[in-house]
């Protein structure tokens, strides 16, 4: 049986080549750090924390001293008692969890000699199709969006409430108009209007290509999600209002029919995969997103979207906005992510 023996966290800073920006504010670096785990037979696992409180999850602060503690008390352990320590305990750090989670499963994968996913789930996915992520709307998104058409994106990701709700369905239409037929619209509002900006906004909406809008309301709760997906034919979607209301309120008689998963708001990929399990059987789809991650975070999440296995486009492919990486990402060709047939995680980083 494995035991590990030791449990470091490298802190990384990974600059972006423009701000992120949505409706709970931006930022131009990315701050986390790498979780490395190894064991008395050699192999080594990797996993990435990279706290984003905006998102939902605690603070660097608060990760590093999580990390500090578990770190002392790892060494010794198997990877699987180590697993169901963890997993007892995410609840207030959630992305401190994800990294040491992930690091373990890399370890349990490559000792069982199988990629992640299919050691999550025995039928996940060779490959996952994946959106564009856009950014907000402004003089240059036609030119982003055909870009992104041409290699092969068929979900365009766009950040909206950063402006007036006028102005944006009018860029909107101008947009659509540039649009070839199959191409469709991702809005995230990020929690940013009103019960009756966020039904005005939805209104002014149709005759346009969208495939779904994530979190409208500033101040969600199941009425006033309900009233709202009534209203559309598309699919309204759950990110960050699935951690201010609770996952009880979304999956007992949805509101919505979309929940956005992010392994590091959920303490991890198996936590995350119960909860998409938990969507299936209410009848609610399940998109997996990023958080901006390094190349180890956004490999453990494309590991993840290929055991939720489903055929809509998840939010995986960020790596393109930082200007540098811990280590070599997962690349899209024609709007689709493949994982490398390698046991474990697949993903190491750079010395």
């Amino acid at each position: 049986m494995l035991r590990l023996t030791h449990c470091t966290f490298t802190p990384y800073c990974l600059p972006l080549r423009q701000q992120w920006v949505s409706a709970r504010g931006g930022f131009t670096v990315r701050e986390g750090g790498l979780v490395r785990l190894a064991t008395d037979a050699g192999l080594i696992g990797y996993g990435d924390c990279a706290p984003l409180p905006q998102a939902g999850t605690e603070s660097m602060d608060s990760a590093v001293a999580c990390l500090s503690g578990w770190a002392a008390a790892l060494p010794g352990l198997s990877p699987e008692v180590a697993l169901g320590r963890i997993s007892a305990r995410t609840a207030g750090a959630p992305a401190a969890c994800c990294g040491l989670e992930t690091a373990l499963l890399d370890l349990l994968a490559q000792q069982a000699g199988l990629p992640l996913a299919r050691w999550l789930n025995p039928r996940s996915s060779a490959a996952v199709k994946v959106n564009a992520v856009l950014g907000g709307l402004d003089g240059q998104t036609v030119e982003r969006a055909l870009a992104a058409v041409a290699e092969g994106y068929s979900v365009l990701k766009l950040k909206v409430g950063l402006a007036t709700g006028q102005e944006e369905i009018l860029s909107l239409h101008d947009l659509a108009r540039c649009l070839p037929a199959g191409v469709s619209l991702r809005l995230d509002a990020n929690c940013a209007w009103n019960d009756r900006e966020a039904e005005d906004f939805l209104g002014a909406l149709a005759g346009l290509p969208v495939e779904s809008v994530e979190d409208p309301l500033v101040n969600p709760d199941r009425a006033g999600w309900s009233r709202l997906q009534a209203k559309v034919s598309f699919p309204l979607a759950a990110d960050e209002s699935l951690w201010m209301m609770g996952a009880d309120a979304v999956f007992n008689q949805p509101p919505v029919r979309r929940v956005v998963l992010k392994p590091m708001v959920q303490g991890g990929l198996v936590p995350a995969l119960a909860l998409a399990r938990r969507a299936r059987e209410a009848g609610v789809e399940c998109v997996v997103t990023t958080t901006v991650d390094s190349a180890v975070g956004v490999t453990a999440a494309l590991h993840l979207a290929a055991a939720v296995a489903n055929d809509l486009a998840h939010g995986l492919a960020t790596s393109a906005w930082l200007e540098s990486d811990v280590g070599n990402p997962p690349q899209p060709t024609g709007g689709v992510l493949r994982l490398a047939d390698r046991p474990g995680l697949g993903c190491v980083p750079s010395e």
